[in-house]
């Protein structure tokens, strides 16, 4: 290995383990790591391939030292956050536009869309009329740019999943008023469940075997990429930070001006929680200390006091904005530990089935180690993502309409929540929910949907109040064109004739 790898390796040697099994398990992950990185013939892939590997060991021995000796937060101690470390979004003052030349913009572009049963990367899913996910964000900034003579980048971090279609994609947006950048977050390997030990046997072993950490890694392939630095020496200070697939996360002056005038390293959109939302991570107060507190951590007999909407009102949109200054100072020190998520997943190798583990790290949890961190409790039209054909319903319907790339909810449903929306599994794929309901329906006034089986929407349906459709296995319903369901539970096998 290269004698800066080797070295950095050497600066962990003070960590200490509780026990022989942990040392040992070290000792042969890092055995593992170095005939891995024997396997790779570039110099400079090599070099890349040695940081991410160091990365990666790190979190593994970390990994095993929170497995011996245990992580779980003393309830008693959790607290609600001070009015300091929670403020109101409609409480903020400014929405200048002076401080845009400090600001760059973020998507985290490291998914594919094979939960809704797309190929390729996430981002290029057709989300509203003809724009995909890329399209729209891209347009945002556009406007912004052109509207307020700005130069705000877009960044895109892409996974190795991601990348190359990534790469063809964007070629699209030269000649644009707008500067996009990509580039990759690390490629960790997965590990055997019962061994600990690596499953890819070479650098160039298939895909099965690596996986994208988490957006926790944002901060260390920021740098590694020369991204951070390049942002530095353009005069950014500040970075927005998005999902991908959040349409209502738009660059706010407001919020930018608030953290400059703070001088906040760090600020975290918060929105009121809603049943849909009690499992989402929520900002407490740990030992005087601002921290993102995620339902993993809690104990299982206070689970439920965890997705109380009473004791904890708000969770993280993963909305963040950032100081770049702080990530560099942070990261050349050492000094960011998120918590670790041990994601397991089954692969088959030959003709067997392996239980791996994935170990990964969410960018939130990082707030504590910013100063004067703190969340902002902002308007739920700053939270709309994606992760379900349910939720693409919800965005392609009249409750929205687009304006310059952005989502506007119509004012007729301003105050109100958004509906409840819930379909079976004949829509999972975007495929099916596009030939099953191939119109969008109307729904300004739906309070709750719940659709199973196989069912069919015609043209200009409209649904008010709670509409449950259920079909039974075997059967079909179909809603005609024009149908007008308003508090209708409709089940069985029904096709309703148009009149």
């Amino acid at each position: 290995m290269a004698t800066a790898a080797r070295k950095h390796i050497k600066s962990h040697s003070a960590y200490a383990f509780d026990n022989t099994a942990t040392t040992v398990s070290a000792s042969q992950m890092r055995n593992a790591l170095n005939n891995l990185a024997d396997t790779v013939t570039d110099s400079a892939q090599r070099a890349r391939f040695e940081n991410e590997m160091d990365s990666f060991f790190a979190l593994f021995r970390r990994y095993l030292s929170d497995k011996a000796s245990g992580t779980a937060l003393d309830w008693d101690k959790i607290k609600s956050p001070s009015p300091s470390e929670v403020v109101q979004f409609n409480s903020l003052t400014g929405g200048s536009t002076s401080n845009l030349d400090k600001l760059a913009v973020l998507k985290l572009n490291g998914g594919l869309g094979t939960s809704m049963g797309c190929v390729g990367p996430k981002s290029v899913i057709e989300v509203r009329d003809g724009n995909t996910f890329l399209d729209l964000s891209v347009r945002q900034i556009e406007h912004l740019n052109r509207k307020y003579d700005a130069d705000v980048p877009l960044l895109l971090m892409n996974s190795f999943n991601t990348d190359a279609d990534t790469a063809k994609i964007i070629k699209k947006y030269q000649g644009h008023r707008i500067r996009v950048r990509t580039f990759n977050q690390s490629r960790f390997p997965r590990i055997f469940k019962d061994s600990l030990l690596p499953v890819p046997e070479s650098y160039d072993d298939d895909v099965d075997g690596w996986y994208p950490p988490g957006h926790g890694d944002l901060f260390e392939s920021l740098i590694s990429s020369g991204e951070l630095d390049a942002l530095l020496e353009q005069g950014r200070e500040i970075l927005f930070v998005s999902n991908g697939d959040n349409l209502g996360a738009t660059v706010d002056s407001k919020i930018l001006d608030h953290m400059i005038d703070t001088g906040a390293e760090y600020i975290m959109e918060l929105t009121n929680k809603t049943r849909a939302d009690v499992k989402g991570g929520t900002l407490i107060n740990y030992e005087g200390q601002v921290r993102l507190l995620e339902i993993a951590q809690v104990p299982k007999e206070h689970v439920e006091d965890f997705k109380s909407i009473k004791k904890f009102k708000y969770f993280n949109t993963n909305n963040l904005w950032i100081n770049l200054r702080a990530v560099k100072k942070l990261v050349e020190s050492d000094s960011i530990n998120m918590e670790i998520i041990p994601n397991q997943k089954t692969i088959s190798k030959g003709s067997s089935d392996f239980n791996v583990l994935q170990l990964e790290t969410a960018v939130g949890a990082a707030i504590k180690h910013f100063d004067k961190a703190h969340g902002v409790v902002v308007p739920r039209s700053r939270f709309l993502p994606v992760k379900t054909c349910s939720d693409l319903l919800l965005v392609k319907s009249d409750l929205f309409y687009l304006e310059h790339g952005a989502l506007k909810l119509d004012p007729l449903r301003d105050g109100f929540s958004n509906p409840l929306i819930k379909l079976g599994s004949h829509f999972k794929k975007v495929s099916d929910f596009h030939s099953k309901i191939p119109h969008m329906p109307r729904i300004l006034e739906l309070d709750h949907l719940t659709i199973t089986g196989n069912v069919n929407l015609g043209r200009n349906v409209t649904l008010k109040g709670t509409v449950i459709i259920v079909c039974n296995n075997g059967d079909r319903i179909d809603i005609p064109n024009g149908a007008v369901l308003e508090n209708v539970v409709v089940t069985g096998n029904l096709t309703i004739l148009e009149h």
